[in-house]
């Protein structure tokens, strides 16, 4: 089987994308999954995005995204990613109405850079957590641990047991060091799935920015530097505790084109 296939990456956080609409991609081989984005043996990257048809009526696409161990999940970066990935593949479309696992989603351009949006989100959740902790999911789960400086982290050591903790379920949560930075914040992410630390995570980011929001630290729209570059993330304060109009705003970067041949 010859796969074709793209790399694209939002402030470093890299993926293979594929355009899956005919839908003879094998996305339930976790196996396969698994080896195309090993980086010793396989392409490499942070997730593999299938680009399929609609799932539902008035949407453009659909985006099934694959962390590098097989497992599914939102993924904020990989959403923008997908988006112009697809716009790429029609003619630089402005914007378009997309699904993902969480429900629908709206990508735009927004200059050069890529906006999606993403559902309502429930304040950050406190008592899940210590004095310097929220706990908020934004598609994905993500614990946020306030710190005086995220470079201190020592996150090979810090972020396995808190990612594996019994009280996130079995699934565990993604685990984000979050500090004030001038007039926004600045992060590090250890990644469930990647059971790794990635240069960005978009989800990540969002609910990094709520967390600053909910503890009065920075007003909307929120600036968040990452390893791997600079989001804006927006959002206003909805009813029954939670932030609504959320958009995530960031560079998609196309990195190049390539087939690999699937072996047996």
């Amino acid at each position: 089987m010859q796969l074709q296939f793209a790399k694209w990456h939002g402030t470093g956080n890299d993926f293979i994308l594929v355009d899956d609409r005919d839908g003879l991609l094998p996305v339930d081989d976790t196996a396969l999954i698994r080896r195309l984005c090993d980086r010793h043996s396989g392409i490499g990257s942070d997730g593999l995005i299938a680009l399929r048809s609609p799932h539902m009526h008035g949407t453009d696409f659909h985006m099934e995204f694959f962390n590098p161990d097989g497992s599914k999940s939102f993924c904020g970066n990989g959403s923008r990613c997908a988006f112009a990935f697809w716009s790429s593949l029609n003619g630089g479309v402005t914007d378009a109405s997309f699904t993902a696992i969480d429900g629908v989603h709206e990508g735009t351009w927004s200059g050069d850079e890529v906006a999606i949006t993403l559902p309502a989100v429930k304040r950050s959740d406190h008592d899940r957590g210590g004095k310097y902790e929220d706990f908020i999911n934004t598609g994905s789960p993500h614990l946020l641990v306030w710190v005086d400086d995220v470079e201190a982290v020592d996150l090979v050591v810090d972020a396995p047991p808190r990612r594996h903790t019994s009280r996130f379920g079995p699934g565990g949560t993604n685990v984000n060091y979050v500090q004030s930075y001038g007039a926004g914040i600045r992060m590090r992410t250890y990644e469930r799935g990647v059971e790794a630390e990635t240069l960005s995570c978009g989800s990540g980011v969002v609910a990094a920015a709520l967390s600053a929001v909910a503890r009065g630290l920075v007003h909307a729209p929120v600036s968040v530097l990452t390893r791997g570059g600079s989001l804006s993330v927006e959002a206003e304060n909805g009813p029954e505790q939670r932030f609504v109009s959320l958009r995530l705003i960031g560079p998609a970067t196309y990195v190049y084109r390539g087939t690999i041949e699937i072996l047996p």
